[in-house]
Protein backbone atom coordinates (compact mmCIF):
# COMPACT_ATOMS: atom_id res chain seq x y z
CA UNK A 1 0.00 0.00 0.00
CA UNK A 2 1.41 3.27 -0.59
CA UNK A 3 1.67 6.21 2.03
CA UNK A 4 -1.85 7.29 2.30
CA UNK A 5 -3.08 10.72 2.45
CA UNK A 6 -6.04 12.63 2.29
CA UNK A 7 -7.66 15.76 3.46
CA UNK A 8 -11.42 15.45 5.75
CA UNK A 9 -13.56 18.37 4.45
CA UNK A 10 -16.83 19.74 5.20
CA UNK A 11 -20.05 20.96 3.32
CA UNK A 12 -19.69 24.09 5.65
CA UNK A 13 -18.85 25.06 9.02
CA UNK A 14 -20.52 23.43 12.19
CA UNK A 15 -21.15 20.49 10.20
CA UNK A 16 -18.98 17.88 12.71
CA UNK A 17 -15.61 18.00 10.89
CA UNK A 18 -12.90 18.17 13.34
CA UNK A 19 -14.88 16.21 16.01
CA UNK A 20 -14.76 13.71 12.53
CA UNK A 21 -11.08 14.44 12.11
CA UNK A 22 -10.43 14.19 15.88
CA UNK A 23 -12.05 10.58 15.70
CA UNK A 24 -10.03 9.50 12.29
CA UNK A 25 -6.83 10.67 13.84
CA UNK A 26 -7.38 9.06 16.71
CA UNK A 27 -8.57 5.98 15.74
CA UNK A 28 -5.64 5.59 13.22
CA UNK A 29 -2.80 6.18 15.86
CA UNK A 30 -4.40 3.32 18.11
CA UNK A 31 -3.94 1.02 15.72
CA UNK A 32 -0.31 1.79 15.44
CA UNK A 33 0.40 3.93 12.57
CA UNK A 34 1.99 7.12 12.01
CA UNK A 35 -0.38 9.54 12.06
CA UNK A 36 1.06 13.11 10.79
CA UNK A 37 -1.85 16.28 11.29
CA UNK A 38 -1.87 19.11 9.45
CA UNK A 39 -4.88 22.08 8.87
CA UNK A 40 -5.96 24.08 6.05
CA UNK A 41 -5.67 27.38 6.62
CA UNK A 42 -4.89 30.33 9.38
CA UNK A 43 -6.57 28.39 12.38
CA UNK A 44 -4.16 28.18 15.72
CA UNK A 45 -6.45 25.88 18.10
CA UNK A 46 -7.63 22.82 15.71
CA UNK A 47 -3.54 22.04 15.58
CA UNK A 48 -3.85 21.89 19.15
CA UNK A 49 -6.21 19.72 19.24
CA UNK A 50 -4.65 17.25 16.09
CA UNK A 51 -1.40 16.84 18.40
CA UNK A 52 -3.83 16.20 21.49
CA UNK A 53 -5.03 12.79 19.82
CA UNK A 54 -2.04 12.08 17.83
CA UNK A 55 1.27 13.46 19.73
CA UNK A 56 2.80 15.16 16.92
CA UNK A 57 3.09 19.09 16.06
CA UNK A 58 0.02 19.60 13.03
CA UNK A 59 1.77 22.17 10.94
CA UNK A 60 -1.18 24.77 8.93
CA UNK A 61 -1.10 24.51 5.03
CA UNK A 62 -2.18 28.00 3.59
CA UNK A 63 -2.17 28.53 -0.13
CA UNK A 64 -3.00 32.42 0.09
CA UNK A 65 -1.01 33.02 3.04
CA UNK A 66 2.00 30.81 2.52
CA UNK A 67 2.07 30.07 -1.13
CA UNK A 68 1.89 27.02 -2.81
CA UNK A 69 5.67 26.57 -2.80
CA UNK A 70 6.22 26.67 0.98
CA UNK A 71 3.16 24.69 1.20
CA UNK A 72 4.01 21.63 -0.92
CA UNK A 73 7.26 22.19 1.43
CA UNK A 74 6.33 21.77 4.13
CA UNK A 75 3.70 18.98 3.67
CA UNK A 76 6.35 17.09 2.03
CA UNK A 77 9.51 17.55 4.90
CA UNK A 78 7.29 17.41 7.55
CA UNK A 79 5.71 13.91 6.46
CA UNK A 80 7.45 10.84 7.87
CA UNK A 81 8.10 7.63 5.63
CA UNK A 82 5.55 5.19 6.41
CA UNK A 83 2.81 7.67 7.80
CA UNK A 84 -0.72 8.65 7.17
CA UNK A 85 -1.36 12.32 6.32
CA UNK A 86 -4.36 13.54 7.44
CA UNK A 87 -5.33 16.99 6.84
CA UNK A 88 -8.47 19.29 8.28
CA UNK A 89 -9.84 21.38 6.01
CA UNK A 90 -11.71 24.99 6.62
CA UNK A 91 -15.02 25.75 6.52
CA UNK A 92 -16.80 24.26 3.67
CA UNK A 93 -14.85 22.31 0.96
CA UNK A 94 -15.14 25.37 -1.44
CA UNK A 95 -15.17 28.27 0.67
CA UNK A 96 -11.87 30.83 0.53
CA UNK A 97 -10.47 30.75 -2.50
CA UNK A 98 -7.13 30.38 -2.64
CA UNK A 99 -7.64 29.53 0.88
CA UNK A 100 -9.91 26.47 0.62
CA UNK A 101 -9.57 23.26 1.07
CA UNK A 102 -10.35 22.62 -2.10
CA UNK A 103 -7.91 24.41 -3.52
CA UNK A 104 -5.06 22.99 -1.13
CA UNK A 105 -6.42 19.35 -2.41
CA UNK A 106 -5.71 20.41 -5.70
CA UNK A 107 -2.36 22.03 -5.14
CA UNK A 108 -1.21 18.71 -3.20
CA UNK A 109 -3.36 15.91 -5.32
CA UNK A 110 -5.15 14.81 -2.13
CA UNK A 111 -8.67 12.52 -2.39
CA UNK A 112 -10.91 14.13 -0.56
CA UNK A 113 -13.29 12.58 2.01
CA UNK A 114 -16.62 15.43 2.86
CA UNK A 115 -18.35 15.46 6.04
CA UNK A 116 -22.08 15.98 5.77
CA UNK A 117 -24.45 16.88 8.34
CA UNK A 118 -27.41 15.17 7.41
CA UNK A 119 -29.10 15.77 11.03
CA UNK A 120 -32.38 17.83 9.05
CA UNK A 121 -32.29 15.77 5.93
CA UNK A 122 -32.92 12.70 4.32
CA UNK A 123 -33.25 12.11 0.44
CA UNK A 124 -31.98 15.34 -0.08
CA UNK A 125 -28.46 14.61 1.05
CA UNK A 126 -27.76 12.69 -2.40
CA UNK A 127 -28.20 15.76 -4.00
CA UNK A 128 -25.58 17.29 -2.08
CA UNK A 129 -23.08 14.84 -2.65
CA UNK A 130 -23.54 14.53 -6.03
CA UNK A 131 -23.48 18.15 -6.58
CA UNK A 132 -20.39 18.65 -4.54
CA UNK A 133 -19.11 15.28 -6.67
CA UNK A 134 -19.88 17.29 -10.02
CA UNK A 135 -18.73 21.22 -8.90
CA UNK A 136 -14.52 20.84 -9.37
CA UNK A 137 -14.07 17.69 -11.72
CA UNK A 138 -10.49 18.67 -11.00
CA UNK A 139 -11.23 17.50 -7.38
CA UNK A 140 -11.03 14.18 -6.39
CA UNK A 141 -13.97 13.46 -3.67
CA UNK A 142 -13.09 9.86 -3.07
CA UNK A 143 -15.99 9.67 0.10
CA UNK A 144 -18.72 10.70 1.88
CA UNK A 145 -19.38 10.49 5.72
CA UNK A 146 -22.44 11.37 6.89
CA UNK A 147 -22.52 12.78 10.41
CA UNK A 148 -25.18 13.28 13.14
CA UNK A 149 -27.82 10.02 12.21
CA UNK A 150 -30.62 10.18 13.77
CA UNK A 151 -31.84 6.55 13.32
CA UNK A 152 -31.66 3.39 11.33
CA UNK A 153 -34.27 4.13 9.70
CA UNK A 154 -32.88 7.94 8.45
CA UNK A 155 -29.41 6.06 7.83
CA UNK A 156 -31.71 3.54 5.68
CA UNK A 157 -32.95 6.41 3.53
CA UNK A 158 -30.11 8.40 2.95
CA UNK A 159 -27.88 5.21 1.76
CA UNK A 160 -30.54 4.61 -0.82
CA UNK A 161 -30.93 7.87 -1.83
CA UNK A 162 -26.66 7.96 -2.18
CA UNK A 163 -26.34 4.75 -3.74
CA UNK A 164 -28.67 5.51 -6.33
CA UNK A 165 -28.21 8.71 -7.21
CA UNK A 166 -24.53 9.08 -6.97
CA UNK A 167 -20.61 7.41 -7.74
CA UNK A 168 -18.58 8.41 -4.39
CA UNK A 169 -17.94 5.80 -2.09
CA UNK A 170 -20.13 5.78 1.84
CA UNK A 171 -17.21 5.84 4.32
CA UNK A 172 -19.79 5.88 7.27
CA UNK A 173 -22.32 6.91 9.50
CA UNK A 174 -21.48 8.68 12.72
CA UNK A 175 -24.47 9.01 15.38
CA UNK A 176 -25.62 12.21 17.00
CA UNK A 177 -23.29 12.09 20.56
CA UNK A 178 -23.81 15.28 22.40
CA UNK A 179 -21.03 13.69 24.98
CA UNK A 180 -18.00 13.93 22.16
CA UNK A 181 -18.75 17.65 21.05
CA UNK A 182 -16.09 19.62 21.98
CA UNK A 183 -17.16 22.87 23.46
CA UNK A 184 -16.50 26.42 22.03
CA UNK A 185 -16.27 29.90 22.95
CA UNK A 186 -15.80 33.27 21.26
CA UNK A 187 -12.50 32.45 18.99
CA UNK A 188 -13.46 29.20 18.38
CA UNK A 189 -12.75 24.92 19.87
CA UNK A 190 -11.38 24.90 22.95
CA UNK A 191 -7.73 24.63 22.75
CA UNK A 192 -5.98 20.60 23.06
CA UNK A 193 -4.07 21.82 26.09
CA UNK A 194 -7.17 21.88 27.88
CA UNK A 195 -8.33 18.32 27.23
CA UNK A 196 -11.63 19.16 26.27
CA UNK A 197 -13.03 15.73 25.74
CA UNK A 198 -12.66 15.01 29.46
CA UNK A 199 -12.76 11.68 30.97
CA UNK A 200 -12.93 9.10 28.72
CA UNK A 201 -14.27 11.19 25.91
CA UNK A 202 -11.27 10.57 23.64
CA UNK A 203 -11.89 6.85 24.25
CA UNK A 204 -15.64 7.15 23.12
CA UNK A 205 -14.75 9.25 20.71
CA UNK A 206 -12.90 6.15 18.81
CA UNK A 207 -15.12 3.75 19.75
CA UNK A 208 -17.53 5.28 17.49
CA UNK A 209 -15.62 5.77 15.10
CA UNK A 210 -14.88 2.52 14.57
CA UNK A 211 -18.12 1.12 14.91
CA UNK A 212 -19.48 3.43 12.73
CA UNK A 213 -17.06 4.28 9.94
CA UNK A 214 -15.03 1.98 7.59
CA UNK A 215 -11.52 2.99 8.58
CA UNK A 216 -10.28 0.58 6.27
CA UNK A 217 -11.94 1.52 3.43
CA UNK A 218 -10.81 4.77 4.12
CA UNK A 219 -7.15 3.68 4.25
CA UNK A 220 -7.89 1.43 0.71
CA UNK A 221 -9.37 4.25 -0.80
CA UNK A 222 -6.96 6.83 0.06
CA UNK A 223 -3.49 4.94 -0.38
CA UNK A 224 -4.72 4.22 -4.03
CA UNK A 225 -6.19 7.99 -4.75
CA UNK A 226 -2.78 9.46 -3.24
CA UNK A 227 -0.28 10.47 -6.14
CA UNK A 228 3.55 8.91 -5.95
CA UNK A 229 5.78 11.55 -4.53
CA UNK A 230 7.18 11.62 -8.42
CA UNK A 231 4.17 12.97 -9.33
CA UNK A 232 3.46 15.49 -6.95
CA UNK A 233 4.57 19.43 -8.37
CA UNK A 234 8.07 19.85 -7.38
CA UNK A 235 8.34 20.95 -3.58
CA UNK A 236 10.68 24.38 -3.56
CA UNK A 237 12.74 24.52 -0.05
CA UNK A 238 12.57 28.19 0.58
CA UNK A 239 15.72 29.36 0.80
CA UNK A 240 17.73 28.84 4.17
CA UNK A 241 18.24 31.85 6.33
CA UNK A 242 22.10 31.50 7.45
CA UNK A 243 22.63 32.46 11.08
CA UNK A 244 25.59 34.95 11.31
CA UNK A 245 26.89 34.76 14.92
CA UNK A 246 26.31 33.43 18.06
CA UNK A 247 22.96 31.98 18.67
CA UNK A 248 20.60 34.55 20.11
CA UNK A 249 18.10 33.79 22.72
CA UNK A 250 14.73 34.45 22.15
CA UNK A 251 12.46 34.95 25.25
CA UNK A 252 8.96 33.22 23.93
CA UNK A 253 5.24 33.18 25.87
CA UNK A 254 3.79 30.19 26.30
CA UNK A 255 0.90 29.60 28.60
CA UNK A 256 -2.99 29.62 28.40
CA UNK A 257 -2.85 33.41 27.46
CA UNK A 258 -0.43 32.92 24.93
CA UNK A 259 -0.89 29.94 22.75
CA UNK A 260 -1.03 31.36 19.66
CA UNK A 261 1.86 30.62 17.37
CA UNK A 262 2.61 29.20 14.12
CA UNK A 263 4.92 26.51 13.94
CA UNK A 264 6.82 27.23 10.83
CA UNK A 265 7.84 30.90 12.62
CA UNK A 266 9.14 29.11 15.42
CA UNK A 267 11.25 26.96 13.20
CA UNK A 268 12.27 30.05 10.93
CA UNK A 269 13.88 31.40 13.74
CA UNK A 270 15.89 28.56 14.76
CA UNK A 271 17.24 28.10 11.56
CA UNK A 272 18.33 31.62 11.62
CA UNK A 273 19.98 31.34 14.68
CA UNK A 274 17.83 31.98 17.86
CA UNK A 275 17.45 29.94 20.99
CA UNK A 276 13.56 29.61 22.11
CA UNK A 277 13.60 29.85 25.41
CA UNK A 278 9.64 29.63 26.60
CA UNK A 279 8.51 31.18 29.63
CA UNK A 280 4.95 32.11 31.24
CA UNK A 281 3.65 35.65 31.68
CA UNK A 282 0.90 33.83 33.73
CA UNK A 283 3.29 32.05 36.30
CA UNK A 284 6.80 33.08 36.14
CA UNK A 285 7.99 36.09 38.08
CA UNK A 286 10.75 37.12 36.11
CA UNK A 287 12.04 36.55 32.47
CA UNK A 288 14.16 34.34 31.25
CA UNK A 289 18.08 34.74 31.65
CA UNK A 290 20.03 36.33 29.04
CA UNK A 291 17.73 36.66 26.59
CA UNK A 292 18.22 39.92 23.85
CA UNK A 293 14.70 39.73 22.33
CA UNK A 294 10.66 38.77 23.38
CA UNK A 295 8.29 37.33 21.32
CA UNK A 296 4.35 37.68 22.62
CA UNK A 297 2.18 35.85 20.34
CA UNK A 298 -1.42 35.97 20.54
CA UNK A 299 -3.84 33.60 22.55
CA UNK A 300 -6.50 34.52 25.39
CA UNK A 301 -5.07 37.15 27.49
CA UNK A 302 -8.54 38.20 28.39
CA UNK A 303 -9.61 34.95 29.89
CA UNK A 304 -6.56 35.43 31.89
CA UNK A 305 -6.59 39.17 32.32
CA UNK A 306 -6.49 39.82 36.17
CA UNK A 307 -3.77 37.32 36.98
CA UNK A 308 -1.76 38.95 34.32
CA UNK A 309 -1.94 41.93 36.10
CA UNK A 310 -1.75 40.66 39.23
CA UNK A 311 1.57 39.67 37.97
CA UNK A 312 3.10 43.10 38.66
CA UNK A 313 7.07 41.63 38.64
CA UNK A 314 6.49 40.06 35.08
CA UNK A 315 4.83 43.17 33.70
CA UNK A 316 7.52 45.50 34.92
CA UNK A 317 10.12 43.41 33.41
CA UNK A 318 9.11 43.43 30.16
CA UNK A 319 7.80 47.22 30.48
CA UNK A 320 12.14 47.70 31.45
CA UNK A 321 13.60 45.26 28.75
CA UNK A 322 11.10 47.40 26.40
CA UNK A 323 12.17 50.68 27.53
CA UNK A 324 15.82 50.03 27.56
CA UNK A 325 15.66 49.33 23.73
CA UNK A 326 15.50 45.51 23.29
CA UNK A 327 13.58 44.13 20.57
CA UNK A 328 9.87 42.91 21.62
CA UNK A 329 7.78 41.25 18.99
CA UNK A 330 3.96 41.15 19.93
CA UNK A 331 1.13 39.35 17.43
CA UNK A 332 -2.68 40.46 18.35
CA UNK A 333 -2.80 39.14 22.61
CA UNK A 334 0.38 39.39 22.97
CA UNK A 335 -0.33 43.88 21.60
CA UNK A 336 -3.53 43.45 23.98
CA UNK A 337 -0.61 42.63 26.89
CA UNK A 338 1.33 45.12 25.91
CA UNK A 339 -0.96 47.84 26.31
CA UNK A 340 -2.16 50.06 29.16
CA UNK A 341 -5.11 48.29 29.95
CA UNK A 342 -7.58 45.35 28.86
CA UNK A 343 -11.08 45.58 29.41
CA UNK A 344 -13.58 42.93 29.80
CA UNK A 345 -17.19 42.64 28.52
CA UNK A 346 -17.91 43.44 32.27
CA UNK A 347 -16.03 46.77 32.38
CA UNK A 348 -13.47 45.24 34.83
CA UNK A 349 -10.27 47.15 34.01
CA UNK A 350 -7.01 45.49 34.32
CA UNK A 351 -3.82 47.44 34.14
CA UNK A 352 -1.24 45.42 31.86
CA UNK A 353 2.77 46.21 30.91
CA UNK A 354 1.90 49.99 29.98
CA UNK A 355 4.11 50.35 26.40
CA UNK A 356 0.99 51.67 24.64
CA UNK A 357 -1.09 53.98 25.81
CA UNK A 358 -4.18 52.79 24.82
CA UNK A 359 -6.73 50.32 26.17
CA UNK A 360 -8.05 47.20 24.20
CA UNK A 361 -11.99 46.74 25.31
CA UNK A 362 -13.74 43.25 24.72
CA UNK A 363 -16.70 43.53 22.21
CA UNK A 364 -19.09 40.78 22.47
CA UNK A 365 -18.95 40.69 18.42
CA UNK A 366 -16.54 39.91 15.48
CA UNK A 367 -14.18 43.42 14.91
CA UNK A 368 -11.88 41.79 12.33
CA UNK A 369 -11.71 38.78 10.22
CA UNK A 370 -9.56 38.42 7.25
CA UNK A 371 -6.53 37.86 5.71
CA UNK A 372 -4.00 40.87 5.59
CA UNK A 373 -0.69 42.07 3.32
CA UNK A 374 0.46 45.08 5.35
CA UNK A 375 3.26 47.19 3.82
CA UNK A 376 6.23 48.16 5.43
CA UNK A 377 6.16 51.68 5.40
CA UNK A 378 9.41 52.29 7.09
CA UNK A 379 12.81 49.96 8.19
CA UNK A 380 11.57 48.06 11.49
CA UNK A 381 12.40 44.66 13.43
CA UNK A 382 10.23 42.57 10.86
CA UNK A 383 11.71 44.33 7.56
CA UNK A 384 12.89 46.80 5.37
CA UNK A 385 10.35 49.94 3.32
CA UNK A 386 8.64 48.44 1.04
CA UNK A 387 8.50 44.81 2.12
CA UNK A 388 5.15 43.34 1.69
CA UNK A 389 4.39 40.50 4.55
CA UNK A 390 1.56 38.32 5.10
CA UNK A 391 -0.57 37.67 7.85
CA UNK A 392 -4.46 37.09 9.11
CA UNK A 393 -6.27 39.14 11.32
CA UNK A 394 -9.10 37.59 14.14
CA UNK A 395 -10.18 39.63 17.16
CA UNK A 396 -12.93 40.51 19.41
CA UNK A 397 -11.34 43.50 21.28
CA UNK A 398 -10.84 47.19 19.70
CA UNK A 399 -8.55 50.13 20.98
CA UNK A 400 -10.52 52.52 22.59
CA UNK A 401 -11.13 55.88 20.48
CA UNK A 402 -9.52 58.26 22.62
CA UNK A 403 -6.38 56.68 22.79
CA UNK A 404 -3.20 58.95 21.97
CA UNK A 405 -1.82 58.85 18.58
CA UNK A 406 0.44 56.24 18.18
CA UNK A 407 3.67 55.61 15.36
CA UNK A 408 2.60 52.54 12.61
CA UNK A 409 4.91 51.07 10.42
CA UNK A 410 2.24 49.11 8.54
CA UNK A 411 0.10 50.46 5.69
CA UNK A 412 -3.03 47.91 4.65
CA UNK A 413 -4.83 47.78 0.97
CA UNK A 414 -7.46 49.58 3.10
CA UNK A 415 -5.57 52.51 4.06
CA UNK A 416 -5.45 52.03 7.71
CA UNK A 417 -2.91 51.56 9.85
CA UNK A 418 -0.86 48.94 11.55
CA UNK A 419 2.13 47.68 13.49
CA UNK A 420 2.74 50.08 16.20
CA UNK A 421 6.34 50.67 17.37
CA UNK A 422 7.58 52.07 21.09
CA UNK A 423 11.54 52.20 20.87
CA UNK A 424 12.40 48.79 19.41
CA UNK A 425 9.07 47.06 19.94
CA UNK A 426 6.42 46.14 17.48
CA UNK A 427 3.00 45.29 18.35
CA UNK A 428 -0.32 44.79 16.81
CA UNK A 429 -3.42 42.48 15.98
CA UNK A 430 -2.20 40.68 13.17
CA UNK A 431 -0.47 36.74 12.69
CA UNK A 432 2.03 36.89 10.52
CA UNK A 433 3.29 33.41 8.70
CA UNK A 434 6.96 33.94 7.84
CA UNK A 435 6.69 31.01 4.81
CA UNK A 436 6.91 33.72 2.09
CA UNK A 437 8.98 36.04 3.93
CA UNK A 438 11.70 33.98 5.81
CA UNK A 439 14.24 36.66 5.41
CA UNK A 440 11.42 38.76 8.20
CA UNK A 441 12.91 36.04 10.89
CA UNK A 442 16.43 36.35 9.77
CA UNK A 443 16.08 39.99 10.35
CA UNK A 444 14.38 39.53 13.89
CA UNK A 445 17.22 37.24 15.37
CA UNK A 446 19.74 39.79 14.06
CA UNK A 447 17.76 43.13 15.70
CA UNK A 448 18.63 40.98 18.69
CA UNK A 449 21.76 39.98 18.33
CA UNK A 450 22.94 43.60 17.43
Amino acid sequence: MKQPALLIAGTHSGCGKTTLTLGIMAALAQRGLIVQPFKCGPDFIDPTLHRMVTGRISRNLDVRMCGADFVRHTFTVNSPPGSCRVVEGVMGLFDGGEGSAAFLARTLDLPVFLVIDVRSAAESVAAVVKGFADLDPNLDLAGVICNRVGSEKHQNLVVSAIREHCATPLIGFFPRRDEVRIPSRHLGLHMGEEHPLKGDGLERLVHLTEQHLDLDLLLRIAAAHTADSTAVPHATEPEPAMPTGARVRIGVARDAAFCFYYQDNLDLLCQAGAELVFFSPLADTALPSGIQGLYLGGGYPELHARQLSANLRMREQIRCFAQAGRPVYGECGGFMYLCHALVDLEANEYPMVGLYPCRTRMQTRLRSLGYRQPMVARDCLLGEQGTVLHGHEFHYSTLDQDHPAMESVFRLDDNRVEGYIHHQTLAGYMHLHWGRTPEVAARFVQTCRQ
